[in-house]
């Protein structure tokens, strides 16, 4: 199976709630919460690096330095993707063990490693689907502006070309970037997240060379004879807190701009929204957008990532101020959660992935749509009921959206194994596959088993 299928639609209803066939099941990781071997085979530091290792900044003081140790337990790692029968593995590459100072020269047993891992999956039958940017930089392009420069966006075709010449005869799909509504703001705009600033113009610069990096790269694995090119976004729904008014509508409205649309629409439609546009105005110049460039970023997309966890209410608050990951939010205020939440005090609300997923194939049509993130942190140990119920019931909301016409191709569940958890370290576990991280002993938790069922029968019960 490859990981890119050909268009699906919901089986009929006397099915139940079987998947169609060819639909991908798969699980997803990222590079620095999962590898370790900081220093080793010649990587370079990123910014989570220098993040982590600065005081306050993540729980517990807790680093990527060891994490699971994935870069040397590889082979047991994808031995138990095996054994749960996924079709399709998702993982990211690290920037700086490919190019250590981010545009230098080229870092062979960087590459040697994800050689190995590529050969390893495909070995076992599992597709391998790559993702070139899981937030790593390289420090040093850090140092020299980071995402708010052009400099950075360039630097990334560069560096996808380079691992594409080495894994491109045997990967067959190709995701630029993971969320860059979490790289620009939670990184440049509130600063939880590395390189920990807060600068609401420059997450907005940072937001625009994003995008302008998965052009880039794009057209780049394009013509160097990529087949499938993919981004990977973490749309919201963003509802009003009272429907029926106004300003909560107009508050809704703008925040969907700042974290959708400003995304989507440049993307899939060639072209930032006008009410987009004129909100940030008053944040910043836009001198960063030059001519030509929403062309460059409005390149062929074969699938849209979407990672969901979340949905989002807000109403219109005079006062209230602003959040930094959501530049020009003055005024607006976000609900608390409410109803059953996971660790991370998320709301839980299956449908609203529903309403989401029928909202981005009706505005952006045509549009093939992947889930290639989705999952709960719960301090459970393996028996862990509470995810396989949080599983359940999304896996039922991506059906109903396939049977509302969805073109959905696949699900990748977050995340194979616990892991660093960004600023929450190593107290938040997301895995399906629990691990020690004093032994590094993996253990299949309940839901592991749980979606090995559900993969064997290509549907729930």
């Amino acid at each position: 199976m490859t990981a890119t299928v050909t268009s699906t639609s919901a089986q009929p209803a006397a099915a139940g709630t079987r998947f169609p066939d060819g639909f991908v099941w798969g699980a997803a990781t990222a590079s620095y919460q999962i590898e370790g071997a900081a220093r080793e085979d010649g990587r370079g530091p990123s910014i989570w690096d220098t993040f982590s290792r600065t005081p306050g900044k993540v729980v517990g003081g807790h680093t990527g330095d060891v994490a699971c140790d994935h870069y040397h337990r590889y082979a047991e790692d994808v031995a138990l993707m095996a054994d749960l029968g996924l079709g399709a593995y998702r993982f990211s590459v690290a920037w700086p063990r490919i190019r250590p100072d981010g545009t230098g020269p080229v870092n062979v047993r960087g590459l040697d490693f994800y050689d190995r891992l590529t050969d390893e999956l495909l070995a076992k039958g599992i597709d391998p689907v790559v993702t070139l940017y899981h937030w790593d930089l390289p420090q040093t392009l850090e140092d020299r502006g980071g995402w708010t420069v052009r400099e950075t966006a360039e630097a990334f075709a560069d560096y996808a070309e380079v691992v594409y010449r080495r894994l491109g005869d045997r990967v067959a799909t190709w995701t630029t970037l993971n969320e860059p509504w979490c790289t620009a703001y939670l990184g440049y705009g509130n600063g939880i997240h590395a390189p920990g600033k807060q600068d609401p113009a420059g997450s907005l610069a940072a937001v625009h060379h994003l995008n302008l990096a998965h052009g880039l790269a794009a057209r780049a694995l394009r013509a160097a004879g990529a087949r499938n090119i993919s981004i990977t976004l973490n749309p919201c729904e963003v509802s009003p807190l009272d429907p029926t008014n106004p300003a909560d509508i107009a508050a809704a409205t703008i925040i969907d701009g700042v974290a959708n649309r400003i995304f989507l629409d440049p993307l899939l439609r060639g072209e930032y929204p006008a009410d987009v546009l004129e909100h940030i105005s008053r944040i910043t110049d836009l001198s960063f957008i030059k001519d030509g460039d929403t062309e460059i970023i409005h390149q062929p997309l074969d699938i849209l990532g979407i990672n969901f966890y979340t949905p989002s209410y807000v109403s219109a608050k005079p006062g209230q101020p602003g959040a930094g990951d959501y530049p020009g939010s003055e005024g607006i205020a976000f609900r608390k959660p409410v109803g059953p939440v996971t660790d991370m005090n998320w709301q839980i609300e299956p449908a609203s992935l529903t309403r989401l997923l029928t909202r981005i194939h009706r505005d952006y049509p045509g549009t093939p749509l992947m889930i290639t993130e989705n999952g709960a942190a719960y301090p459970e140990g393996v028996h862990d009921p509470l995810r396989v119920d949080y599983l359940n019931d999304h896996l039922r909301a991506c059906h109903d959206a396939l049977a509302a016409g969805v073109d959905l191709r696949g699900y990748f569940a977050w995340s194979l194994l616990d892991n660093f958890e960004w600023a929450e370290g190593y107290v938040k576990r997301f895995g399906i596959v629990h691990v020690d991280y004093t032994t590094q002993e993996r253990a299949l938790k309940d839901s592991a088993k749980w979606y090995r069922e559900v993969i064997k029968r290509n549907g729930l019960e």
